[in-house]
């Protein structure tokens, strides 16, 4: 009965998963071929708004280049030069910006017949105050049915929206383009300024620019008329969104979530494309389904729960026995394990040993080079143990500088070996690195087993005698406890190992 169930349960949770993973991937493919379709319609919108604005800035380009090989033209020539820039591109507006020196100034209001004007805080125009250049606005035309609300003679240069983008295009010999602005024939849109050099002159650096600087080819495009160019490209039911700065400036404000980017490049300056196609697919999942798939994840999550809290336990167990900086047994599960093995020793009539340690100079460690340092040389140094002991040793920190090793089913000799061998390794670990205090260590040995029966306390008190013998005789040193004359005091009756 039981064996039925379970393969029952089997079955059932085996046909829930697959009709979930089957439902996911059928969801999955029709929503990324939902999304490359309206990344395509993105891509495609942006394109269309973006080839007719590359259009208008190249023609922009041969204007300035004419510009530039005239060096001087009439108003004739700027309208035939408008004209074909409006009539087949996006542009809605264009005009050409002189360069006046500051002491030409006369000279030019003088030939034009009309003075070089700046705007006022209040926002009325006004004579433009001495500069060391001009930048008045020379020649202006429309597409047909707009007026411009720019005087000719108006300083573009001291305007505070549209100077620094004349003067970026100034300094790098590129087109640069604004944010969008109110254009001065109506609406908004974006200003591109082309700069324009005196014909022949060298314009490698941006001072030579400056200095060869003739005016500008401008350029005011309508952002609607970007906008309808991309939406031209898309089905009707797609909304379409330009966002500059994160923040819609033509169309409606779309969420991230669901919808499709492009870039827009006009000169200098990218905008983002934004659309949304209405006909994403929805979540079609049977009912029943649905129901045992959430039955299905609310088991695994029962059972990673019980696993994750189990892990949690035993890590838990893990750091109450073990010292957190060297990860060797602490205190409390020293004392454990020595218990154990003073027990285990008794039973079986095996010999053993304990090995107390405690650094020399480590006090100056901290003293001279700071805690952290002193946390190093304590890891270091229990590596240095692990080195040296076997895997059924137990290596513990106690508290501060001070370890204890404790050697299962060893004898006197071996222990002596060890803890001369553990000594030569600290002694050359830590000699080897540079401006560091002398950090040695003094070992004293317990033995203990069938010829040493011994409480823990005695043990414990033993191995401390020795090492305080080897403290005593000053240090770098390994004692073992001498039975024979444990009447003694611990300097006198310790037996000396010297490390090898």
């Amino acid at each position: 009965m039981r064996r039925r169930f379970w393969l029952g349960f089997s079955v059932v949770a085996t046909i829930a998963v697959g009709s979930i993973a089957l439902a996911l991937i059928v969801h999955g493919r029709e929503r990324d071929s939902f999304e490359r379709t309206q990344r395509g319609e993105a891509g495609r919108a942006a394109h269309q708004a973006e080839a007719l604005a590359r259009l208008s800035v190249g023609q922009l380009a041969s204007a300035a280049a004419f510009y530039q090989a005239e060096g001087h033209f009439s108003r004739h020539e700027f309208d035939v030069i408008a004209d074909s820039l409006l009539t087949a591109g996006a542009l809605t507006a264009t005009g050409f910006v002189q360069s006046v020196p500051g002491a030409e100034r006369a000279r030019f209001e003088h030939s034009h017949g009309y003075p070089i004007l700046e705007r006022s805080p209040l926002g009325e125009l006004r004579r433009a105050r001495p500069r060391p250049q001009y930048f008045p606005l020379t020649f202006a035309a429309t597409a047909s049915g707009l007026s411009v609300s720019l005087r000719l003679g108006y300083d573009v240069g001291a305007d505070a929206y549209r100077g620094p983008y004349l003067l970026r295009a100034r300094n790098t010999g590129e087109p640069a383009a604004t944010p969008v602005m109110r254009l001065p024939v109506g609406g908004t849109g974006i200003n591109v300024f082309r700069p324009v050099y005196r014909d022949g002159a060298p314009t490698v650096t941006s001072a030579e620019r400056r200095a060869a600087l003739a005016g500008f080819a401008v350029g005011s495009f309508h952002v609607p008329d970007l906008a309808q160019a991309a939406n031209d490209a898309l089905p009707n039911d797609v909304a379409v969104s330009l966002i500059e700065r994160g923040k819609p400036v033509a169309g409606p404000s779309l969420s991230r979530d669901g919808t499709a980017a492009a870039p827009i490049q006009i000169a200098d300056r990218t905008w983002m494309l934004v659309v949304r196609d209405p006909s994403r697919p929805g979540v079609d999942l049977p009912v029943m389904i649905a129901l045992v798939g959430l039955s299905v994840a609310a088991l695994l999550a029962a059972l990673v729960l019980i696993w994750g809290r189990n892990d949690r336990m035993q890590e838990l167990r893990r750091q109450a026995s073990h010292d957190s900086l060297t990860g060797l047994k602490n205190r409390r599960r020293f004392e454990e394990e020595l218990r154990a093995e003073l027990a285990r020793s008794g039973r079986y009539a095996v010999p053993g040993a304990l090995l107390m340690l405690d650094l020399d100079h480590f006090k100056q460690v901290n003293d001279t080079l700071g805690h952290p340092a002193g946390d190093r040389v304590i890891a270091e140094i229990a590596e240095a143990m692990r080195g040296r002991t076997r895997e059924t040793d137990v290596l513990a920190r106690l508290g501060g500088d001070e370890f204890a090793v404790i050697l299962p089913r060893c004898s006197l000799e071996e222990a002596q070996a060890v803890a001369a061998e553990i000594a030569t390794a600290v002694r050359e670990r830590m000699g080897s690195e540079e401006n560091m205090p002398p950090v040695t260590t003094s070992i004293g040995i317990a033995p203990f087993g069938p010829e040493w029966k011994l409480s823990y306390e005695a043990v414990l008190a033993k191995a401390d005698a020795a090492l305080y013998a080897a403290k005593g005789s000053g240090r770098d040193a390994v004692r073992t406890f001498d039975f024979d004359d444990a009447g003694a005091p611990a300097e006198a009756v310790a037996g000396t190992v010297e490390p090898n």
